[in-house]
């Protein structure tokens, strides 16, 4: 399955969801709701759900797909999936909201429990990441601008990542709204064994990228996400070499389980680790 796969085909997906969710984001309605959750919903989320859903089904493959705004369904009917595509159709809905330009759009294919592809597109900066298992990890400015009518037309345009960088010191990115103490913590065991660090703030999946593309080292998740949160992400920091483990066990996120929340993980970039 993953050798028919194009990633030329899912990008357009991505960049269509994100259009939709900048006529949202450029009115004064958001139309925002609480879910059971009390977590924030409008109605960008509900029509980048709709767009996705609809170019994911149009491909020609019967992959079944998982959406933080689609029905949840039990784990009995999708224990036995082998793939299928997992998705946040609006990841940092809060920044959203704050309209700080600090979301995006993430695509994840999953097989076996282990994410393959990921894509990810932020709006408002225009700017897209994409990794496949085997063609590597990407990124692309100006992500509108470009048409990809083949693999090899995007990969052509895209930069690779890690990108190269010579970092005078460490950094570590940490979430902008859902900073804990454990996530404090485990900072303080970084600068011990590596000196003083940088920390800067981000929202949504873009923290992943950072850590994915060298302009982050480390990013200490100590707080709740769930599966849709971090598996594109995922896909793109282990396609360009980095880790996404849980800090107890050391063994890399799976997806598909029976409860879909995430255990807490530390991203770290390639060569790299505490």
């Amino acid at each position: 399955m993953l050798e028919k796969m194009k990633v030329e085909e899912i990008i357009p997906i991505a960049l269509e969801a994100g259009a939709n969710i900048m006529e949202v984001y450029r009115t004064e309605d958001f139309q925002v709701q609480s879910k059971q959750d009390d977590s924030p919903l409008t109605l960008a989320d509900r029509m980048s759900h709709e767009t996705i859903v609809k170019g994911l089904s149009d491909l020609p493959f019967d992959i079944p797909i998982l959406s933080e705004e689609g029905k949840q369904l039990e784990y009995e009917d999708r224990k036995g999936w082998e793939y299928f595509w997992l998705i946040d159709p609006l990841d940092g809905t809060k920044e959203f909201i704050k309209r700080n330009g600090e979301f995006t759009v993430n695509i994840a294919l999953i097989h076996n429990g282990k994410p393959v592809i990921g894509v990810i597109y932020a709006p408002v900066l225009n700017t897209l990441y994409v990794a496949m298992e085997g063609l590597g990890s990407f990124k692309v400015e100006e992500a509108t601008q470009n048409k990809y009518e083949s693999t090899d037309e995007f990969v052509a345009v895209a930069r690779k990542l890690p990108l190269n960088r010579k970092e005078k010191k460490i950094s570590a990115v940490a979430s902008r709204s859902h900073l804990s103490k454990e996530t404090e913590n485990y900072l303080n065991k970084v600068k011990k064994k590596y000196g003083e660090i940088d920390i800067t703030s981000a929202g949504s999946s873009l923290k992943l990228c950072l850590v994915a593309e060298g302009t982050a080292s480390v990013y200490p998740r100590f707080a709740p996400t769930m599966e849709w949160d971090t598996a594109a992400g995922q896909a793109i920091v282990t396609c360009a070499g980095g880790t996404v483990t849980e800090p107890d066990s050391g063994e890399s996120l799976s997806y598909n389980k029976q409860n879909l929340l995430n255990p807490w993980f530390i991203v770290w970039k390639d060569g790299f680790e505490l």
